[in-house]
């Protein structure tokens, strides 16, 4: 029988939801912070910055179809130990971030509810249950998986359109605007809204930005995608470009409707905050629950098979790459939970002290890839890829500015907040937990792991 495998319209469907989060729902004012009546704008801007770095994805993709993503093209372009390193990391970075997603996703529906979203039991249960339906999920198959995906995407596609037409009607109909409102609210006698320069510039974009980033994760589950080497390079792409045009109109409707309440509210759905309707809240409310939903589904799709392709290029023990009758990489998705649910509870759900982990991955892999593909592009890879046709635009200059752009985000990722926390009386301190973290995840993890490697192949 001939196995299921997502379809092109699937995995555009994987793109959007693996991308959308609960992040458009509950805080579409942090850039209108700093961008002000700019921030439909910066929207714009940031999403032609993804692209770039989705083209770059893409186009590896149609050099390697193995599963793995970032770990596979980095395997072919320079060899088994960089490879197994960016594969590792990956995966360990891609099972915590899979955990604070689960953590988000437990800690708001709890906050919705009035229930107390600090309280490590409730917490606790809230995340075990989840893990627990995500693995019955992926346990029941790839079809199973392919349909729960698929409807999450449209029904969090579905409450921001209706966001933006009942938005629009309110605004049409009633003539008012206040998108211009926002630059006229204080904080402490100074403007909330920072006089516009190329440093605020550049902050908003890059806090923009990080509203793309997930679609380097689409590409791991190749293995179950119909030609993926073809289908990946142009899914990517529509994707982002489909959730561009949704953002920046959720944007603009949310600055016509109410500005000031966009950066000030205190609800935690911020979007449904700006309708009195209750039926239009409930709608996007819900819309918020299926979308943390839908995007602990693509993570559940996508983090273990990372470890299943580590395994079947015979880096790790053949285990990870059992599969049972209906498709699903059993092991690897039991391990990955396990890392999913360990590190977030070790840390008492502090989302401040795991989320860096999950960040420095990502820009090994912003960096690692768009290289990948000028190696593949040159023939001077390690390993033989697959003869597909070659494009200079896409292949050379895409990673180039690619590659250029992501080593600006290292440049200015605000690493001291990140490894600092601040004391009960207001002082700044390193932060150990998150330091020693690190250093386990990228530095101690990978080299025990790559010795065994080789003295294993040895």
């Amino acid at each position: 029988m001939k196995k299921k495998k997502l379809s092109f319209v699937s995995i555009i469907l994987l793109t959007i939801n693996a991308i959308i989060g609960t992040g458009i729902f509950l805080s579409p004012g942090s850039v209108t912070m700093l961008a002000g009546d700019k921030a439909p704008l910066i929207y714009l801007v940031a999403a032609v910055l993804a692209i770039v770095l989705a083209v770059s994805f893409a186009s590896a993709a149609k050099y390697v179809k193995d599963s793995g993503a970032a770990y596979a093209y980095a395997k072919a372009a320079f060899g088994d130990n960089i490879g197994f390193y960016v594969g590792i990391t990956r995966f360990v970075s891609g099972s915590i971030a899979w955990g604070v997603m689960a953590t988000g996703a437990v800690k708001t529906v709890l906050s919705i509810y009035g229930i107390d979203s600090s309280h490590f039991g409730y917490i606790t249960i809230g995340f075990i249950v989840l893990m627990l339906v995500l693995l019955l999920i992926n346990t029941l198959g790839i079809r199973i998986v392919e349909i729960i995906n698929n409807v999450s995407t449209l029904g969090k596609l579905a409450a921001l359109l209706v966001f933006i037409i009942a938005g629009g009607i309110i605004v049409i109909t009633t003539g008012e605007n206040h998108y211009s409102d926002v630059m006229s609210v204080v904080n402490n006698g100074q403007p909330l809204v920072p006089p516009m320069n190329l440093s605020v510039f550049i902050a908003a974009t890059l806090a923009a930005f990080y509203a793309f980033t997930g679609f380097e994760s689409v590409a791991t589950g190749s293995k179950d995608m119909e030609n993926p080497e073809k289908n990946l390079p142009r899914a990517l792409p529509i994707g982002i470009l489909i959730i561009a045009f949704i953002y920046m109109g959720i944007v603009c409707i949310a600055m016509l409707l109410n500005s000031k309440m966009l950066v000030e509210t205190k609800e935690v759905v911020v979007l449904a905050s700006l309708f009195n309707n209750p039926i239009i809240r409930n709608i996007i409310l819900y819309g918020a629950f299926v979308s943390m939903f839908g995007i602990n589904v693509a993570a559940s799709f996508s983090t273990p098979r990372i470890l299943e392709a580590l395994a079947a290029k015979r880096q790790l023990p053949s285990v990870f790459a059992y599969r049972t009758k209906l498709d699903c990489p059993l092991v690897a998705m039991i391990v990955t939970i396990l890392f999913a649910v360990i590190i977030p509870l070790s840390f008492r759900f502090d989302m401040a002290n795991i989320m860096i982990l999950s960040s420095l991955s990502r820009f090994i892999q912003f960096l690692v890839v768009p290289l990948s593909v000028i190696v593949f592009y040159f023939n001077l890879n390690k390993e033989e890829v697959l003869s597909a046709t070659k494009n200079f635009a896409t292949d050379v200059i895409i990673p180039v500015a690619a590659f250029i752009f992501s080593l600006f985000l290292v440049i200015k990722f605000d690493w001291v907040s990140q490894f600092s926390i601040v004391s009960t009386d207001g002082t700044s301190v390193l932060n150990i937990a998150a330091i020693v973290a690190v250093a386990i995840s990228y530095i101690i993890l990978p080299v025990v792991l790559l010795i065994w490697k080789n003295t294993r192949k040895a």
